[in-house]
């Protein structure tokens, strides 16, 4: 059998924890999987998967053989990619997913611009807000945006800080009054997001970092930061958004900062992608312009 391919087969049983996966991944039978795998084993005289019926891990040697395996044929398609047009001209469909208001016009425009500077690479952007399994869903990258590393499982790059502001339209706060303290919070009509914290937010001052309590029962509460924001520049209530979303708002006035001497712990953009060295250019190049665009200061 052809080492090189049963090398391949190997590592795509690893990363997907099956056989039957991999074969997909492969398009050949399982059974052809299980037999490149053991002829893996018979040529290096030793086991390197403890198999069950429903799981299986690598052994000492596997674990071994599968971290050498993997620089081997990442740096064997590095070398495949040098010689081939891809290398040269990214091209092809960019599949990735990111935080919903990945759909606002600063990223929007980011997309066009990269666009413009690689025509031939399509885009396919998931924002549908989960957390995608890269390699089992096909996905070349993730945006997520995190105050802690990513996954260690991962390979990531930070793009850019992410820092929310507290933000009420001037007829709400005409209406309702402007907090002074972040005590004054719980009195007001608030607006979340369904993966913070139902009625507690850290804020930090002058005197340190304070648990700030919202209302109990937000006046609206989703998973869509575009729908939070329309719904506050409208006069719904208060809310916590990006700058990045909220700029152009507090420069024209249709929004206003609420307490702006506290700032909530800032998070970060990564660019979150499976490979360990090999990158196709389209990856690449779209993580570095990404990069050079929001550069962290």
């Amino acid at each position: 059998m052809d080492t090189l391919v049963s090398m391949r087969v190997f590592r795509w049983v690893v990363e997907l924890e099956s056989f039957v996966a991999a074969a997909d991944r492969m398009e050949m039978s399982a059974a052809m999987v299980s037999k490149h795998v053991m002829h893996l084993e018979r040529h290096l005289g030793g086991r390197l998967l403890n198999r069950t019926s429903r799981h299986l891990s690598l052994t000492e040697s596997g674990t071994i053989y599968f971290e050498q395996c993997c620089e081997m044929l990442d740096r064997l398609n590095e070398v495949e990619a040098t010689v081939s047009r891809a290398a040269v001209v990214p091209n092809g469909v960019l599949k990735m997913s990111a935080p919903d208001w990945f759909a606002n016009r600063i990223f929007t425009q980011a997309i066009a611009d990269y666009r413009t500077q690689f025509p031939e690479v399509t885009l396919e952007i998931d924002l549908s807000g989960r957390i995608v399994n890269l390699v089992e869903e096909g996905f070349d990258l993730a945006l997520r945006a995190t105050h802690r590393e990513p996954s260690r499982t991962l390979i990531y790059r930070a793009i850019a800080p992410i820092q929310l502001r507290i933000v009420a339209a001037p007829a709400y706060l005409h209406r309702a009054g402007k907090p002074t303290q972040p005590e004054a919070l719980a009195q007001h009509a608030m607006m979340t997001y369904s993966v913070m914290p139902e009625s507690k937010v850290p804020l930090i001052g002058s005197t340190g970092k304070i648990s700030a309590k919202f209302s109990s029962v937000p006046v609206l509460r989703t998973n869509n930061v575009n729908l939070i924001h329309e719904a506050t520049v409208n006069g719904m209530g208060i809310s916590l958004l990006p700058t990045w979303l909220i700029d152009n708002d507090l420069a024209t006035g249709a929004l206003e900062e609420v307490l702006p001497e506290y700032h909530l712990p800032p998070s970060t953009l990564y660019a979150v992608y499976p490979s360990r060295k090999y990158l196709s250019s389209k990856v690449r190049t779209f993580v570095e312009f990404m990069i050079d665009r929001f550069t962290i200061n």
